[in-house]
């Protein structure tokens, strides 16, 4: 990581990005045309490669319920699309699945409760800022697209302009002050969604029932065996997103995320390894999640100490990010689990204390583990989604741009972006084009799905 602090000052820095124009002028972010011998199907099925094969079929009826579901699930494809797009090559911990529906609430360590970005199985290091800038502002104007085109491309372009006017607030901080920036929620909330509904909900959500267990997490746990000895708990099965026992290899998957659960707290530092010696694992079933993870092998472990204090923690398989293509030049990796959770803590402004790794000897997967989303600080951030595309919008591209400056040089990114709308504009085009793009892809992939079914 080039050290840009200790070379230049910031004026210098911000110089430099305003030269970096020339090469790659802001406008030019607006020029996207689909490559000739362009097939998103056939990127999607090279993307389902090493996948449960049991459930590549969920995942696509998932991504056939709407255009937004598609791009959710189409990170390959975007990233393929970008791929060869000229880039002014600032590089950033990229989040590599930057679309709206991987922001969110959770609450600290300390007790805070944050809005920031909470997906990173496809983060990825040394990748130019504005790979993450376009994706979130295509997936602004695909959210929006059925409330008008106009509505579609005032929410992208907001999105771009919030970033860029934070990256700037952000690019005057010392590297510290920068790392210590929080998104306040409660501020948010105020301008935003139905606030009192909110509040209720992370108030709900911060207090704990009197069995000491958090009943808005998921999974449940089966009543039949909750309320005896701890060591008797088990997960409650929800065919077909969680369950102990499938089809095929699924069994064995779940076998072998326990396994590796057993095995993670040796990836932690020593103080969360102590931590993590309190409590017994109970119960391990898989557990099916979002679009663009299904198929890969995910479960949640259901943990508790000798006095019934319950845990969950999840673990999840960690393939080779989407934009190893789009890197801006190639580097070592530890492991695809180490990947992602050093990447979440670069971009968060606060990460989970559980956040650790394990590797299966037997076949080879790399894991990632953390604690499980608290359902009631989802719901949260789903009320502040609805409350309007543009101003969500915003508040998405300022979380954005905080969790960049984190990693890459908020004064040459500000440099090259301005004090003007042009990037904005720009950006917000390509977003519209993007937008129409997905929904064409979307149609081919319903069309496919069409065509197998009339054959069978």
């Amino acid at each position: 990581m080039t050290n840009t602090y200790l070379s230049s000052n910031r004026a210098e820095r911000r110089a430099a990005g305003k030269r970096l124009r020339d090469s790659v002028p802001r406008e030019s972010h607006a020029d996207w045309y689909p490559a000739e011998n362009r097939d998103p199907l056939a990127v999607l099925r090279a993307n389902d490669a090493g996948r449960l094969l049991e459930l590549i079929p969920l995942r696509h009826e998932r991504m056939r319920a709407s255009p937004f579901a598609f791009l959710r699930g189409a990170a390959a494809v975007m990233a393929s699309d970008l791929a060869g797009v000229p880039v002014p090559g600032i590089p950033v911990q990229a989040c590599g699945d930057c679309h709206i529906g991987n922001f969110g609430v959770y609450r600290s360590a300390e007790g805070q409760t944050l809005f920031d970005i909470n997906d990173f199985d496809e983060t990825l290091w040394n990748v130019d800022f504005t790979i993450d800038v376009k994706r979130l502002a295509a997936s602004v104007a695909v959210a929006a697209f059925a409330q008008g085109e106009d509505k579609a491309y005032r929410a992208a372009r907001a999105s771009v302009c919030a970033y860029r006017e934070h990256i700037r607030e952000l690019s005057y901080l010392s590297p510290l002050a920068i790392w210590h920036s929080r998104i306040d929620l409660d501020e948010e909330i105020g301008r935003l969604g139905d606030g009192d509904l909110c509040r209720r909900l992370l108030a709900d959500a911060a207090s704990e029932t009197a069995d000491g267990l958090s009943h808005g997490d998921a999974p449940d746990l089966d009543p039949a065996t909750f309320h005896s000895d701890p060591a008797q708990w088990r997960i409650a099965d929800k065919d077909p997103t969680i369950f102990h026992e499938g089809p095929n290899g699924l069994t064995e998957a779940v076998q072998e995320a326990a396994a590796a659960l057993l095995a993670y707290p040796q990836s932690l530092q020593a103080d969360r390894n102590l931590l993590t010696l309190r409590y017994m694992q109970r119960d391990v079933a898989f557990k099916v999640v979002g679009i663009g993870s299904v198929g890969t092998v995910c479960a949640v472990g259901l943990y508790s100490d000798s006095d019934g204090a319950p845990l969950f923690l999840q673990i999840k398989e960690a393939r080779p990010s989407v934009l190893g293509q789009l890197a801006l030049s190639p580097f070592f990796l530890a492991s695809e689990g180490q990947r992602v959770i050093d990447g979440q803590r670069i971009m968060q402004a606060a990460s989970d204390m559980f956040l650790g790794t394990a590797h299966s000897e037997v076949s080879g997967r790399s894991y990632y583990v953390r604690q499980l989303k608290n359902k009631k600080l989802s719901a949260v951030a789903e009320i502040l989604a609805e409350s309007g595309p543009k101003a969500y919008a915003r508040l998405c591209g300022t979380t954005l741009a905080r969790a960049h400056a984190r990693s890459g040089d908020a004064a040459m990114i500000a440099g090259y972006l301005g004090k003007g709308d042009a990037f904005d504009e720009a950006v917000a085009e390509f977003a519209m084009r993007y937008a129409w793009q997905t929904i064409a892809d979307h149609h081919a992939l319903q069309a496919a799905h069409a065509e197998t079914v009339e054959a069978a």
